[in-house]
């Protein structure tokens, strides 16, 4: 059964609606729709769509508060797998426009008829489907093929279904895997070479990159290239000169067997990183989840996840080693979002990781437990952070996001929130796990990117455009926070673009 949420402000409609979808004649075959909820306002629809998660959403455009579009364009990347169906009293070619880039499934015009109705339903009914049948025999993208897929052998179909989806030119490939420090310079001159001479599908997130090169190459071969392209040429801005970074590569191997590709190469890549220095990067790595799980993209949050995971497992005291130290970022994620301890005996916290991990006998038992409880603890605290901070702080940062072009200062926002800036720094520092300054340079950074990828403004107007009227300070702050140059990120745009 999928679950819909009505969404109307006027009361006739929502009736309607409600009636037609608890008559609907494949009710009765398990697979039919129910009125999960209903709402009348912008705000409201907002509240029940964070709270049901429904399957299936009809929004009206023209409701109190916010309107259909602009609640779609709030929660559509967070809950990408709802189904909007828009519904209007008037047709309008340019709501129409407007509902395309985010992904709306339906444009209906009132008054909807029984029979309009139903066949949206089935049409959406074989949307689900088509989409369970092929997140069944391949995987989503490329992240999910690169570190979950080919974890494992895979079946000859499995295999066939993946060459097809990503178009792989060839039957056998091998697994590099590159790494740099967190306050090193991007990975992007050694991968732009290789993905020039190379067919080679990839996937970055945090400091890796994980890429698969499909063909017939030994992986002396790719060894050799990798270290060529890490030194670069005359331009000191395309080389790694200087900076830590290191790489990892795996045999040679058929599809169904890369999984044995992507082991070597992790022990190669994890051979080169022990050290002195070996836990200052897992140290940040679990710093960064905690302080950005709920805000960041979670698609980025689970891959930071995975690599914390396999340190764990990479680390020498075997499954029970393994275990105690997932035991203690489990803790630390369930206090952070549910305040389990440090909020006292009446939290209620659905998950106790000591007791739950304790039992876990072997690593697949622990693939099982751990994946559906991150997904959980990912989607409370999105739920958490974005939807139920304080008050005080929600001004702040709406305050920021208004005048973060102009020179700010803490005392300022706080004034606009109406706490003195004590107050507000401790509420950045306990709800976000971040200081004001570094919310606020964040928030910068985020936005002198999307111009950069859209705007088409030299970065000297940009920078004057996020707040900085230094563009020097701005492209020392930006290679601070992100380890690379505005120019050097504005230059990879340009090639994907192209």
């Amino acid at each position: 059964m999928y679950r819909v949420l009505i969404v109307d402000d006027e009361e006739p409609v929502l009736d309607s609606y409600e009636y037609m979808l608890a008559n609907h004649p494949d009710n009765d075959t398990g697979d039919g729709f129910f009125p999960a909820a209903r709402a009348r306002t912008g705000y409201e629809a907002l509240t029940l769509i964070r709270e049901t998660t429904p399957d299936v959403v009809f929004m009206d455009i023209n409701i109190p508060g916010m309107s259909g579009l602009e609640v779609i364009s709030q929660v559509h990347e967070k809950f990408p797998r709802i189904v909007f169906v828009l519904s209007t009293a008037y047709e309008r070619f340019d709501l129409a426009q407007r509902a395309i880039p985010l992904g709306v499934f339906e444009y209906l015009v009132k008054p909807v008829s029984k029979r309009t109705f139903f066949s949206t339903l089935d049409r959406v009914r074989e949307y689900f489907g088509k989409r369970e049948r092929e997140e069944g025999s391949a995987p989503a993208d490329a992240s999910v093929f690169l570190n979950e897929t080919i974890t494992e052998p895979l079946s000859e179909t499995e295999w066939e279904n993946c060459r097809e989806r990503f178009s792989l030119p060839s039957d056998k490939g091998l697994i590099g895997i590159l790494e740099i420090d967190e306050r090193g310079r991007s990975l992007s001159p050694v991968l732009d070479k290789l993905l020039l001479r190379y067919s080679i599908l990839s996937d970055t997130g945090e400091n890796r990159s994980i890429f698969l090169v499909s063909g017939e190459m030994e992986r002396e071969t790719l060894a050799n290239q990798v270290a060529a392209a890490g030194r670069g040429g005359g331009d000191n801005r395309d080389s790694l000169a200087g900076v830590s970074w290191r790489f990892g590569i795996g045999g040679l191997y058929r599809g169904t067997e890369l999984y044995r590709s992507r082991k070597e190469a992790l022990e190669e890549l994890r051979s080169k990183a022990a050290g002195p220095g070996a836990g200052l990067t897992a140290r940040l790595r679990i710093a960064r989840l905690r302080s950005r799980i709920g805000i960041a993209d979670e698609g980025e949050m689970k891959k930071l996840f995975a690599l914390i995971e396999e340190d764990a497992f990479a680390a020498a005291g075997g499954f029970t080693r393994t275990k105690a130290e997932m035991t203690g970022l489990f803790t630390l994620l369930v206090d952070d979002i549910y305040g389990a301890w440090s909020g006292g005996a009446e939290t209620f916290c659905p998950i106790s990781p000591a007791a739950e991990i304790s039992v876990l006998e072997d690593p697949a038992a622990w693939k099982v437990w751990s994946k559906p409880v991150f997904d959980k603890l990912l989607a409370e605290a999105s739920l958490r952070r974005s939807g139920n901070f304080p008050l005080p702080l929600l001004k702040a940062i709406a305050f920021i996001q208004e005048h973060y072009a102009e020179p700010l200062q803490l005392g300022s926002a706080a004034e606009a929130a109406q706490v003195t800036p004590a107050y507000l720094s401790r509420l950045f520092s306990d709800q976000l796990k971040t200081s004001f300054v570094d919310y606020l340079t964040e928030y910068r950074i985020e936005r002198s990117e999307k111009l950069i990828r859209e705007s088409g403004m030299s970065i000297k107007e940009i920078s004057f455009m996020v707040g900085y009227q230094d563009p020097n300070y701005f492209s020392k702050i930006y290679r601070k926070v992100r380890g690379t140059s505005p120019s050097e990120f504005a230059e990879r745009a340009s090639r994907q673009m192209h």
